[in-house]
């Protein structure tokens, strides 16, 4: 365990210490999967108070954890998240810029990567997911991205553009294991798969797998780190070669 875990750690059982005792809800900045992992190692051993993650709309792979719920406190106070949409100042002359491209930009003006979640690009248009602390600050002072000059604005609320699309995928594979299925979703051989479980890359309904003969099941949500996330949708039937036909759902 590195320091930044230990660290963490004892975060996660604060906030969940300090709800707990002051019936308030508390809340982390934006943890990647991760982190994510890491209160599932740990809940156990926090303060029996309600947990929750949202990342602004479903589908999100960065997302805050929040403490204490409506039942047990009472009221609702929702998640401290805004959305901001980027857009370019004139699109034709516009760059394609990338998630790469946005995240640069934002880093460039010295904004802590905990209080930014996912950047969803539409087009030539990005949708940021930020803390609300943070957002006013964004307007103010992103003007470029890359070559690219843009504007900002603090939206309302969240627009569709940013709802998740989910796209249907169809496999034939020899078999359930995960290892299995992560090499055809993202088109890898079977070694290169297992190398994502031992890097750490690889989430099953939110939990961290290095069993890469771990079977998958209808429903569960599988992320890879830098190749996206999917929804098994189950079993559709088998070949005349006794290979599984399956279906997934992509978000796109």
């Amino acid at each position: 365990m590195n320091r930044d875990e230990e660290f963490l750690i004892k975060r996660i059982k604060d906030l969940a210490e300090q709800s707990y005792r002051t019936g308030l809800y508390t809340y982390t900045g934006f943890l990647n999967q991760q982190e994510q992992a890491v209160y599932a190692r740990v809940r156990k051993d926090t303060a029996p108070v309600t947990a929750m993650f949202s990342g602004g709309v479903d589908g999100c792979e960065r997302q805050i954890l929040r403490f204490g719920d409506e039942e047990s406190l009472g009221y609702d106070a929702g998640f401290p998240i805004c959305c901001i949409e980027i857009k370019p100042l004139i699109e034709k002359f516009a760059d394609a810029l990338t998630h790469r491209d946005y995240l640069g930009a934002l880093m460039h003006l010295g904004i802590e990567r905990s209080t930014l979640g996912d950047i969803m690009i539409r087009d030539k248009t990005a949708y940021l997911f930020c803390l609300e602390k943070i957002a006013p600050f964004i307007p103010e002072n992103l003007d470029q991205v890359k070559h690219t000059h843009v504007q900002c604005r603090i939206l309302d609320r969240m627009p569709e553009a940013v709802r998740p699309k989910l796209q249907a995928v169809k496999l034939i594979v020899p078999s359930m294991r995960l290892d299995v299925i992560v090499a055809k979703l993202c088109h890898l051989s079977r070694s290169q798969s297992i190398a994502l479980f031992r890097e750490k890359k690889v989430f099953v309904n939110g939990y961290q797998m290095e069993n890469n003969s771990g079977t998958l099941k209808e429903q569960d949500v599988v992320s890879v780190r830098g190749y996206g996330k999917f929804i098994c949708d189950g079993i559709s039937g088998e070949t005349k070669k006794g290979n599984l036909n399956i279906q997934v759902s992509k978000y796109v």
